[in-house]
């Protein structure tokens, strides 16, 4: 069992950064690969983001790409999202999210029905 909690959202101006963190209890977590997702007022979530279970490996949705790093440090669970260059678009609850399948990696790592685990979600609001 895996559990995830978010933190670091908050309100910031256009262009400015925030750093979002993702700590998870459980033993397996440093098999698992891990994603963060967003939902906007109105609009389904989305995916923004996804690393692979040794953090070698990532995934971008364009719309991030270039300003959102993904990172995970496994000496302390814990799983971030840098973003940089914010936009009054990223405005949405961010949640991260973790998956039990360990073997492999692709593209099916940018769905949301590959992850088992989903945390309450954090809020990040961008002024213009």
């Amino acid at each position: 069992q895996v559990q995830l909690v978010e933190s670091g959202g908050g309100l910031v101006q256009a262009g400015g950064s925030l750093r979002l963190s993702c700590a998870a209890s459980g033993r397996t977590f440093r098999s698992y690969p891990m994603g963060w997702f967003r939902q906007a007022p109105g609009k389904e979530r989305e995916f923004v983001a996804a690393i692979s279970w040794s953090g070698g490996r990532t995934y971008y949705a364009d719309s991030v790409k270039g300003r959102f790093t993904i990172s995970r440090d496994g000496a302390k669970n814990t799983m971030y999202l840098q973003m940089n260059g914010l936009k009054p678009e990223d405005t949405a609850v961010y949640y991260c999210a973790a998956s039990s399948q360990t073997t492999g990696w692709n593209q099916q790592f940018t769905a949301e029905h590959v992850y088992d685990y989903w945390g309450q979600g954090t809020q990040v609001t961008v002024s213009s």
